[in-house]
């Protein structure tokens, strides 16, 4: 039975996050665990399980005697979150670079190609695999801790990442930089990586910030 109830739970989180990702649940909206359980289903106990891990991935927040919404997008937030990738992320990836061997290159190879591949399919699929690529990069097996802190950073990133490809042209130019960023990072150009990621998660932010201020 345990086990029916967490693939149970992990189908309701899949289908929320990806609704909530993709910007198909407004922000502030009350997400109802009987409206849940009824279009899904199953019963209220995997939807409170899902409701669960989405609150630790940032994405609702429970109000006393209210129930279940979900967080609005915030300029405050992705101004923190885009703070400590820069932080973070740049030397990290760098760091990857200089120590990969053929696993690892092949891992950083696999996700870009993923990336690729997700041109056609929805954006929420796109930022998926946005993090993917960028967690591939930064893949430090003696650095746990680092390791840990970005991804849930890239976990708050996403909802943002969606926003941000929206515009006509935006996907485009992340596929020029990615794949430039690939090259150095295959190349072992370790100052090439740091410079060129600094530069895209700039870019982002800055473009959030115009897209957000409205």
């Amino acid at each position: 039975m345990p086990r029916l109830v967490e693939s149970l739970s992990d189908r309701v989180y899949a289908r929320l996050r990806e609704q909530i990702v993709a910007g198909d649940r407004s922000a502030q909206s009350p997400v109802r665990q009987d409206a849940v359980a009824s279009d899904l289903g199953v019963s209220k106990i995997p939807v409170r399980e899902a409701l669960s891990r989405l609150a630790q991935d940032g994405l609702v927040i429970r109000l006393p005697n209210r129930g279940w919404f979900v967080r609005p997008l915030s300029m405050a937030e992705a101004e923190e979150v885009y703070a400590l990738r820069l932080a973070l992320e740049p030397q990290a990836a760098a760091r990857a670079c200089r120590v990969a061997q053929a696993p690892e290159r092949a891992c950083v190879e696999a996700a870009y190609t993923r990336l690729l591949a997700a041109r056609d399919l929805t954006l929420s699929v796109t930022a998926v695999r946005n993090r993917e690529f960028h967690l591939a990069l930064v893949d430090e097996t003696d650095r746990p801790l680092t390791r840990q802190l970005l991804e849930r950073l890239a976990l708050l990133a996403e909802r943002y990442v969606v926003q941000h490809l929206r515009p006509a042209g935006r996907n485009d130019r992340a596929r020029h930089e990615h794949a430039a960023l690939l090259r150095a990072w295959l190349g072992g150009d370790a100052t090439a990586v740091a410079t060129q990621l600094q530069a895209h998660l700039e870019g982002t932010l800055a473009d959030l910030r115009r897209q957000l201020s409205h």
